[in-house]
């Protein structure tokens, strides 16, 4: 029994290093490379419990999670020849497993060493495409969206896709902030004073109109104010010749005339007036009517 119990149980433990060495896990957010005598023969990407030949095949965990590296300052050049200091982030991943297990060994480090390059050489060349007023306009999802795209050109033969490659500071150097801000202000202040010039001429332009229209219609109610009173002169002519058309009606008005103008004479404190005996108006005072001489003063 014991001789047997010898057999079984060295059998039993290297049963169990067999079973332990054929099993592997997957879990989330990673890949493992399956090498076979140093060459990847398979990739498991998807999460659970895998087998493997034992002593045969190896194992090699690499982390498929988006990464976050910060790269350090670096001083770039525009297009006008001035200088400035970019502050860049990347969130990368691996994309081909394999690719990046045969060209960088799976190491994160000699990964960041060509992000950083790459991402270096993109934010230089959009930089340097773009004068000083340009690159501040571009900040954000512009300047992303281009250091991302030429970032990436040479990314995919390490296996790796950089999703963002990002300016978080992008400042001067501190012997050229003055300097631009002086400019800016006084770029802001020109477009205020074009913009202020602008209401003014648009103002001007209004209130010119506006004395226009008004002065038109000045004239037109002058103009039929004139007419109004050349319509009454002439009502008022063809009344009075229709008046001196008739001599009894000539007469009349002349007497009408007269006694207005005797009013007109007898305002004011003096009411002394003198009049011809043989006026109408005396021959009226006196009762002598149409009997001309009859009757004496």
């Amino acid at each position: 029994m014991k001789k047997k119990w010898l057999v079984i149980l060295p059998l039993l433990a290297a049963a169990v290093v067999v079973a332990v060495s054929s099993c592997y896990t997957v879990t989330q957010k990673q890949y493992v490379a399956v090498r076979q005598f140093g060459r990847i023969v398979r990739v498991e990407t998807t999460p659970g419990l895998k087998i493997k030949l034992p002593f045969v095949q190896s194992t090699q965990a690499i982390s498929a999670a988006v990464h976050l590296y910060d790269i350090p300052e670096s001083d770039v050049i525009t297009k006008d020849k001035k200088s400035m200091i970019a502050d860049d982030y990347v969130l990368w991943r691996v994309s081909d497993p394999v690719r990046y297990v045969q060209t960088l060994n799976a190491l994160d480090a000699r990964a960041q060493e060509r992000i950083e390059a790459a991402v270096y050489n993109a934010t230089k060349e959009v930089i340097s495409s773009m004068t000083q007023d340009e690159v501040i306009e571009a900040r954000g999802e512009r300047m992303t969206s281009l250091i991302t795209k030429d970032a990436n050109d040479n990314m995919s033969e390490y296996g790796i896709e950089i999703t963002q490659a990002a300016i978080k500071a992008l400042d001067l150097p501190d012997d050229n902030k003055e300097a631009v801000y002086e400019r800016m202000i006084s770029e802001r202040q020109n477009i205020a004073a074009s913009y202020e010039a602008e209401g003014e001429s648009e103002a001007q332009k209004i209130r010119n109109q506006t004395d226009r229209e008004v002065a038109v219609m000045k004239a037109e109610a002058t103009k039929q104010a004139d007419i109004t009173v050349a319509e009454g002169e002439a009502e008022y002519m063809n009344i009075l010749a229709d008046a001196y058309n008739d001599a009894d009606k000539a007469e009349f008005y002349n007497f009408v005339r007269s006694l207005d103008a005797l009013k007109a004479s007898l305002a004011g404190g003096n009411k002394t007036i003198l009049l011809d005996k043989d006026s109408d108006i005396a021959q009226m005072f006196y009762g002598i009517g149409g009997e001309k001489g009859k009757t004496q003063p």
